[in-house]
C-alpha cells in the first residue's frame, strides 16, 4: 500500500460500514474484517442513499464503499458522507484501474482506493491504513497523471443531475426528482456540458460512463 502521511489508530475497535449491492459480497467482507479483533462491522448498505443515511446515523470510523453501487455511484455517495460526517473515512473498492476512477474517488473525499481482486489479503490492512494516512492507493495501480479534457470537477448537484441525464430523464423529470425548477436544471445541464468540454447529450452520456462519473442505470 502507498500511504501519504500517518495518523494514530483509535484505541477502541474500528467501526466499519459496508456498502455493496451484493449480499454475499458484504457477508464475505464482514467475515474478513471481523476475523480481526480490532475491527467491528456496525452496518451494511446496498445502495448510495442507504449508505449516506446509515453513515449519518452510525457515524462509523471507516466506510468500505463499492464504486459501482445502484442509484448514485460510490464517488457521489462518498461526497455526501464526507459532508455529513467529516470524521468518517471512506475506502473505495472498484474493479476499475483507470486513473479517472481513482481521481473521481479522491476528489469526492475518499481516503483510499483498492482494486476488488485479492481483497482477502489486503482489506483489513487497507481499512486500518485509511485511518493512518491522508491517501492510500492500491500498489497495482499505475502512478500516472491523465487528462480527461474537463475544465473543472463537477459539484455534488451537477453529479446528481448528470446521473439522471444518463438514466434518460427529461429536464422536467429531473426537476421533479430533485425539487428544482426546469430552468435551473437546464442551467445545470449547460454548465455540466461546459465543464466537461462536451457539445451534445450523446457525448455527455459516453463521457460520464467511461470516466466513472455515474453508475450505469
Amino acid at each position: 500500500m502507498k500511504l501519504d502521511g500517518r495518523r494514530q489508530l483509535p484505541e477502541a475497535r474500528i467501526r466499519v460500514l459496508l456498502v455493496d449491492d451484493h449480499a454475499l459480497v458484504r457477508l464475505g467482507f464482514r467475515r474478513l474484517l471481523e476475523d480481526d479483533p480490532a475491527l467491528e462491522v456496525v452496518g451494511e448498505a446496498s445502495d448510495g442513499q442507504e449508505a449516506v443515511e446509515l453513515a449519518r446515523r452510525l457515524r462509523p470510523d471507516v466506510v468500505v464503499m463499492d464504486y459501482a453501487i445502484p442509484g448514485f455511484n460510490g464517488a457521489l455517495a462518498t461526497r455526501k458522507i464526507r459532508e455529513a460526517v467529516p470524521g468518517t473515512r471512506v475506502l473505495m473498492l472498484s474493479m476499475h484501474s483507470e486513473p479517472s476512477y481513482v481521481t473521481n474517488s479522491r476528489e469526492a473525499g475518499a481516503s483510499g482506493y483498492l482494486l476488488k481482486n485479492a481483497l482477502d489479503l489486503e482489506l483489513v490492512a487497507a481499512v486500518k491504513g485509511v485511518l493512518e494516512s491522508d491517501w492510500l492507493q492500491d500498489p497495482r495501480l499505475e502512478h500516472e497523471s491523465f487528462s480527461t479534457g474537463a475544465k473543472r470537477s463537477l459539484s455534488k448537484r451537477e453529479l446528481e443531475v448528470l446521473a439522471l441525464i444518463v438514466a434518460g430523464r427529461s429536464n422536467k423529470e429531473i426537476a421533479g426528482e430533485l425539487s428544482l425548477s426546469v430552468n435551473t436544471v437546464a442551467v445545470h445541464r449547460a454548465n455540466i456540458m461546459d465543464a466537461l468540454n462536451l457539445h451534445n447529450a450523446a457525448e455527455l452520456v459516453v463521457y460520464a460512463i467511461r470516466h466513472g462519473l455515474v453508475s450505469l442505470p
